[in-house]
């Protein structure tokens, strides 16, 4: 008797158990002011991109070794495309593709996604327009993606990676 009462709980139990961390795992951690927040600090971001404001640049990232930005290289020891970690390497990349002419990034806005991961994590999506003339890149405007994982620091959002990503064209048909 007590076997079957045992076994007829633990049964219960987990049969229960996932249908309760589903409706957790279903719900948004950020309201809609944190995801209003991140959608405009993104825009800002852009904004002082297309400017060249590499101070202001600077202050929107989080200030810590783990900070990454992922974009061309212009150096072929580090490969086609590399990471380049912590604020003064980030500083440093923005600025050589900033001051070799013409940037401009151009989201297309109406795809742009945000995410919250947790209460402090949220992730950015979008798809957008380069035009870069940096590392070889011959200043016409081409497709990449954006994705852009923040981090809440103190009341701020602040960019913890930023990884932009060329799409690679499409492959010819087979004829």
């Amino acid at each position: 008797m007590h076997k079957t009462l045992l076994v007829a709980i633990a049964a219960s139990a987990l049969a229960t158990g996932p249908v309760a961390s589903a409706s957790a795992v279903g719900k948004e951690p950020l309201d809609a002011a944190s995801l209003s927040a991140i959608k405009s600090k993104f825009g800002k971001l852009l904004e002082l991109a297309n400017k060249h404001d590499f101070k202001a640049l600077h202050g929107m990232f989080w200030q810590s070794p783990s900070t990454l930005l992922v974009a061309k290289s212009a150096v072929q020891s580090e490969g086609n495309w590399a990471g380049f970690w912590g604020n003064e390497a980030i500083d440093q990349k923005l600025h050589d593709i900033g001051s070799s002419g013409l940037v401009v990034l151009e989201p297309d806005y109406s795809k742009l996604k945000i995410v919250g991961l947790t209460r402090d994590v949220a992730e950015s999506y979008v798809p957008m327009n380069i035009t870069v003339s940096y590392a070889g890149q011959d200043g016409t405007a081409r497709p990449f993606l954006m994705i852009i994982d923040w981090l809440r620091v103190g009341k701020d959002w602040k960019v913890a990676s930023e990884i932009i990503l060329p799409v690679p064209p499409v492959p010819a048909a087979k004829g």
